[in-house]
């Protein structure tokens, strides 16, 4: 049965939101909803009637806000508003992050703060729930006074204006979908155009989605990181909960805890404990692992605060408040959003600089303790995963490049009426890309590890990173002579995209208990 996701004035909660952007779900306005959409745009109907000119109800927008429009043209005014603000380029976004926009406009208008009637509202439900996507593009939006370009296409398509998607995936007409759905394109009246354009929608579901991914991804990143520090006869006694909790950060006693429970009862670590062992410290890439994705995960933790507040938020301009008052704000301002977007891609470039290190220290014969030269079947003759390495370090070398902050930079526009922007979009945008190479580089490191403990046999991995192993080799053959390496990358990235690794790994990591402390590697960590 399909999900259904209430829409009311309270709250979206973010499993909700990607529900409907990522499963389909389908959506509905609430009683509460529509009755404080009726409420509000009472109000809105009695200030148009009015001689008193009010912004966004009988005046111009932005810097052409001091013009009085006469009641017989504002419908027109609203048509020209989105027609206008419609004016994105590049390639179209992807149909995610279109629904995203549609639904949290939609949460908006359902607050009873933004004076659109009740009807407008229905249809933008109605073009949800029969699978229209319309042609978002990429460029157009500053991330200030909403996400304004993306938005406006969608306005566009309510009007039965512009192209959409279809269900059926075709690239159609907008008004050609509304009608093979049944529903009729809305004329749009007084204040509505801006409400629909007027929010930071875009960049909010970009969020929302990027935290459940990167959640995922640091997950992955510990189970490598683990299988890294096993195949490079690394100790786990550096992920000791005593030693983490001399430094209580909560997302680095987990990333510790799971590695920790990653390598328990493994075969390969028991191999060298005790007085034989000369190592003294694992290189950093392997003992401080805890730590960098622990930082990782509290940032995270930040950027989703703020995401629920964000979720929790009417962002309009001007809006109705429950007295009546149409009043002008900054709300739609998208520092809040666009600082946590850019924060996250630090973590993302540095938890992938940290995994492709763990990587070339698998490959080099002076630090991999007796693993073959880039653990390739005939060194000289065969290359094994050196150029793995390489693809790596050139996604890295991006993924540092993309961490540059979006947020910081500021075009002024509107003949400087806006004369300080978010860029918050950007932000969105290039997150994106940061994470879909650090799913990429997560997936180099498990092709590397399991390569290197395939090797370490007889000697038996734990049964958790065994399980990464195995699910890895339904997939990807194990060592042997070269081979295409491209396509077990990609198998690699989409055992990591589709959660089928965590799957397999999980219930191991549930099952492990803390191993006897006289059990444990005495080196130093």
């Amino acid at each position: 049965m399909q999900q259904t996701v209430p829409v009311g004035p309270g709250p979206l909660g973010r499993e909700q939101v990607l529900a409907v952007t990522r499963g389909g779900a389908r959506v509905e306005l609430t009683p509460a909803a529509l009755e404080a959409l009726a409420a509000s745009r009472a109000h809105v109907e009695a200030l148009a009637a009015g001689e008193r000119p009010t912004y966004g109800v009988s005046t111009g927008f932005g810097a052409l806000a001091v013009r009085h429009i006469p009641q017989d043209l504002r419908a027109a005014l609203q048509r020209s508003l989105v027609r206008s603000h419609a004016a994105g380029a590049g390639p179209a976004v992807e149909p995610e992050v279109v629904r995203a926009l549609m639904l949290l406009r939609l949460s908006t208008l359902a607050t009873g703060h933004t004076g659109v009637r009740p009807e407008t509202a229905l249809a933008l439900a109605g073009m949800l729930n029969a699978g229209i996507v319309p042609v978002v593009h990429e460029y157009g939006s500053l991330g200030c006074s909403g996400d304004l370009a993306p938005l406006s296409a969608i306005a566009l398509a309510l009007m039965g204006e512009g192209e959409v998607v279809d269900a059926e995936g075709r690239r159609v007409p907008a008004a050609d979908a509304l009608a093979a759905a049944g529903l009729e394109p809305v004329r749009l009246a007084e204040k509505e155009g801006l409400a629909l354009i007027n929010g930071t929608d875009g960049m909010l579901g970009m969020l929302v989605m990027a935290a459940a991914d990167l959640a995922a991804l640091l997950d992955v990143a510990d189970v490598t990181a683990a299988m890294s520090v096993e195949a490079l006869l690394g100790t786990d006694r550096a992920f000791a909960a005593d030693l983490h909790a001399l430094r209580p950060h909560p997302g680095q006693a987990r990333s510790a805890a799971r590695m920790f429970a990653a390598l328990a009862g493994s075969g390969i670590v028991a191999s060298h404990r005790g007085p034989d062992c000369t190592r003294v410290q694992d290189a950093y890439s392997l003992r401080c692992a805890p730590q960098v994705h622990g930082a990782a995960r509290d940032t995270l933790a930040h950027a989703e605060t703020v995401a629920d507040r964000e979720l929790a938020s009417a962002v309009d301009n001007p809006v109705v408040l429950p007295d009546g008052r149409v009043e002008s704000n900054g709300n739609f301002h998208g520092a809040p959003v666009a600082y946590v977007l850019d924060f996250l891609a630090i973590p993302v470039a540095d938890v992938a600089s940290m995994a492709e290190r763990r990587t070339d220290r698998m490959l080099d014969v002076a630090r991999s303790h007796g693993l073959p030269a880039f653990l390739a079947e005939d060194p000289g003759v065969d290359s094994g995963h050196m150029i793995a390495q390489y693809t790596q370090a050139a996604i890295v070398s991006e993924l540092k490049r993309l961490a540059a902050p979006a947020s910081v930079d500021s075009i002024p526009s509107s003949a400087m009426q806006e004369d300080h922007v978010s860029m918050g979009w950007s932000a969105a945008r290039k997150l994106r890309r940061a994470l879909d190479g650090m799913t990429t580089v997560l997936a180099v490191e498990l092709l590397t590890a399991a390569r290197a403990l395939d090797l370490r046999a007889p000697l038996r991995p734990a049964p958790a990173t065994a399980a990464a192993v195995a699910a890895l080799r339904e997939r990807v053959a194990g060592p042997g002579s070269d081979r295409h390496l491209a396509p077990e990358i990609a198998a690699a990235e989409e055992l990591v995209r589709s959660g089928a690794l965590l799957a397999a790994v999980e219930p191991h990591l549930a099952a492990a208990t803390p191993a006897d402390e006289s059990t444990l590697d005495r080196r130093n960590p």
